[in-house]
């Protein structure tokens, strides 16, 4: 997948031959003015958070680390759209379905850090829809042609290759996008897997303020040329105004050296590597989804029809981090009590931990792998 980049404006400052500065986090000027209120205002101050938040900035900024990991090959593509294939090539198919808002290497992040390859090793095959960066074309592409244009045809693609149904694995988006094409082609499913997937939306309460942020994102022309990363990445901070200051000052005190420094980095590097969400998109997500709870309510629909978990019958496991600041587990959990006999698994961690912490090994990828194997057994 395509590596991380960082930020391409000259730099005087920088050494001859060494890599550009990175770009994040985004919007920096908004999360400089957060820590330097927390400082200032209320009985929680805390004065020393800009020196903290700004010392682990300027350590993020120089840390050597660089994500290297060698592409796999595209076994389809259209558009901005490929099918990166892991092998091997007579594993049982896992067909994997990441989110639109981030890049799909999360799922492939670093050595050691990657349930792709995980998988691999393991002896199935995972094949990865990566979204890209969206063109002209994606940018005024509606969900609906994503599922029936894009996902349809990688399913199709998979199905081709490997001659075998695949399990579909759908992560946080990706996953309503997996469960809408699973209830279009679940003849052509061995399976349904489904990571941090939100559903109801308004399972627990919005912050007064992130509602007004959604608002306003969706209202009049603020969305003709899409949503761009800085508006996504402020409307996350919505959640947890302070988080990225505070998680930048404990950065600091880490041995830059150490695995749980070098883990920061690239999560961060990814956090940071987001494209801009296609206009019809961003507003079927923000408005139909977050404030008009379409999916929980039944309304959400794809070629026009209803979007219903509970007509599914292929197996199906769910995963739901039980510290999820992104997909609040009541959301998550809304869907699995919609999917009849559905298996139920708590991974402790959250939205990204659960995918690539140390722990994410013992926690997630190998009860995965389990229920993976139970499942290609069952098609035997």
């Amino acid at each position: 997948m395509t590596s991380v980049t960082a930020a391409t404006y000259a730099d005087p400052l920088r050494p001859q031959g060494s890599p550009p500065r990175r770009r994040g986090p985004r919007p920096l000027a908004l999360h400089l003015a957060l820590a330097v209120a927390a400082a200032r205002v209320g009985p929680a101050a805390d004065i020393s958070l800009p020196a903290r938040f700004l010392a682990g900035l300027h350590a993020y900024w120089r840390h050597p680390y660089r994500r290297g990991l060698a592409e796999p090959q595209a076994l389809w593509s259209e558009g901005a759209t490929r099918l990166l294939d892991y092998g091997p090539a007579d594993g049982p198919p896992l067909l994997v379905v990441p989110s639109l808002i981030n890049r799909a290497y999360i799922l492939d992040l670093a050595p050691g850090r990657s349930l792709l390859r995980h998988l691999a090793e393991q002896g199935l095959r995972p094949l990865l829809v990566d979204w890209g960066e969206p063109g002209p074309v994606e940018r005024r592409m509606p969900l609906d042609d994503y599922l029936r244009e894009r996902l349809e045809a990688a399913l199709d693609a998979t199905r081709h290759a490997t001659r075998r149904p695949p399990v579909l694995l759908g992560y946080c988006m990706g996953g309503l996008l997996a469960v809408a094409l699973a209830l279009r082609r679940q003849d052509d499913l061995a399976g349904l897997v489904l990571l941090a997937t939100p559903w109801d939306f308004h399972a627990e309460p919005m912050a007064p303020r992130l509602r007004a942020l959604l608002s306003a994102s969706v209202s009049g022309a603020g969305l003709a040329g899409g949503l761009p990363v800085e508006l996504i990445q402020t409307l996350f901070a919505g959640i947890d105004p302070l988080a990225v200051p505070r998680k930048f000052a404990r950065f600091a005190e880490l041995d830059p050296r150490s695995p749980d420094a070098r883990l920061f980095v690239a999560v961060e590097d990814w956090l940071n590597d987001g494209v801009t969400l296609g206009a019809e998109v961003a507003r079927e997500c923000l408005l139909g989804w977050y404030l008009e709870n379409r999916p929980a309510r039944g309304a959400w629909q794809v070629g026009g029809q209803a979007v219903r978990p509970e007509q599914l019958s292929v197996p199906a496991l769910i995963a739901i981090p039980t510290r999820d600041r992104i997909v609040p587990p009541a959301s998550a959990a809304a869907l699995a009590a919609r999917l009849p006999g559905a298996s139920v698994l708590e991974p402790e961690g959250g939205h990204v931990g659960m995918i690539v912490a140390g722990s994410a090994r013992r926690r997630l990828w190998e009860p995965l792998v389990a229920w993976l194997r139970r499942i290609a057994a069952m098609q035997k």
